[in-house]
């Protein structure tokens, strides 16, 4: 068989880009890293098996009936989306991205996150521990100049157990912020400084969920990336996946070109001095690019093992109960054995669920720009894919 020179020479391309793309890790274990030295977060390469029509068919029937009854009955603004095996088996979008200019939610449409950014954030700081730029048992001060508490750990932060009061709660005394202005990242670490702001509980002694954590994680990627955290969310997580409708909220920016939230009466809600603040919240995406996000997870060089394990290892134990935290995930352990990932958000009117079926590769998200607690009742879609002690509407 002949080959031309040129034919050759693009043999000689595709095996050398295939070779590179999937070497995500080197003979030392590190994960690829871009130009600047950051580690960057890689796509799942190999599909995972593909399901059936007569699958999809069937649990699309059951999901299709439960949105309608959910959501298509009301004035409901939603994105919506369930996938297998990084592949969509129903998705929906209802409802206005903005009511003042008529446009409607698309599959394009980014709507913030609220605090399902945390299980962003804390990957871009996993990464960071992999590549060896961090470690999880760091004191923070040891990052952050002046950081007033001696015993809060990266983990401690990751798990909600650093003791820190909410942000939200103590900057609102008038005497100690001028709520006319925005609040930022660095001013809170300055406030807890300056204010002598006391712990709420002694460090690793309780689990207590609280913004302040993650806004303090998103400080120290900027410190360890030098790279503000809306770049570095961009270079590690954002481009790498191809999340291309998925930002960090710039507050002088972006106000007035993002999807609004609104009260359930549909009245519209302004920003306010709390929206400079990212880490915790703050990040504008789709159930398609959470999806993408999702689906890399399950890449066999995501994590080291020993790491991704403790991700998924509940720490909240000072009391028993099935509901616990690992590093930056909910999950609800059961007596029988499943346990039950996802994460919740809410922020404004801004609500969001996105549920990580692990066992199953089962992905659930729901956002909404429109206030409703119905989005965290998609937990019941999970009875569908597994053990799960959730009961969907008209069942038996």
């Amino acid at each position: 068989m002949n080959f031309s020179k040129y034919t050759i020479l693009l043999l000689l391309a595709i095996l050398f880009f295939t070779k590179c793309s999937k070497q995500e890790k080197t003979e030392e274990g590190i994960l690829k890293v871009n130009t600047n030295g950051i580690p960057v977060m890689q796509p799942l390469l190999e599909e995972m098996p593909a399901l059936t029509a007569s699958y999809i068919n069937a649990k699309k029937n059951t999901i299709t009936r439960f949105f309608e009854n959910t959501w298509s009955k009301s004035n409901d603004n939603v994105s919506f989306l369930v996938a297998k095996n990084g592949q969509i088996i129903y998705e929906n979008y209802l409802g206005f991205s903005n009511k003042r200019t008529d446009e409607n939610i698309t599959k394009d449409t980014p709507l913030h996150i609220a605090s399902v950014s945390k299980v962003l954030t804390s990957t871009a700081i996993l990464l960071l521990i992999d590549t060896g730029k961090l470690k999880l048992d760091q004191k923070v001060t040891s990052i952050i100049k002046n950081f007033p508490y001696p015993d809060v750990t990266i983990q401690t932060l990751l798990n909600h157990r650093s003791g820190m009061k909410n942000y939200a709660y103590f900057t609102f005394d008038k005497n100690i912020w001028n709520r006319k202005e925005t609040l930022t990242n660095e001013d809170i670490v300055k406030i807890m400084v300056d204010n002598e702001i006391p712990l709420e509980s002694k460090t690793d002694t309780r689990f207590s969920y609280c913004n302040t954590n993650y806004a303090i994680l998103a400080l120290v990627i900027e410190k360890i990336t030098g790279l503000r955290y809306p770049e570095a969310m961009k270079q590690m997580i954002f481009s790498p996946l191809g999340m291309n409708n998925t930002f960090v909220f710039d507050i002088e920016k972006d106000r007035d070109n993002v999807a609004p939230s609104y009260k359930g009466n549909n009245v519209e809600i302004g920003v306010d001095y709390l929206d400079g603040i990212y880490g915790d919240k703050n990040i504008y995406s789709t159930p398609r690019d959470l999806l993408k996000f999702d689906k890399a997870r399950y890449a066999p060089f995501f994590l080291n093992p020993d790491l991704l394990k403790k991700v998924y290892t509940g720490y909240s134990n000072e009391h028993k109960g099935q509901r616990n935290y690992g590093l930056g995930v909910r999950m609800t352990e059961y007596e029988n054995g499943e346990t039950f990932y996802y994460h919740n958000g809410w922020w404004h009117g801004n609500t969001s669920s996105f549920l990580n079926l692990r066992k199953e590769k089962v992905t659930v998200i729901v956002l909404s720009n429109k206030f409703t607690k119905k989005t965290y009742q998609t937990k019941k879609l999970a009875a569908l894919f597994g053990d799960y002690p959730f009961k969907l509407d008209g069942d038996e």
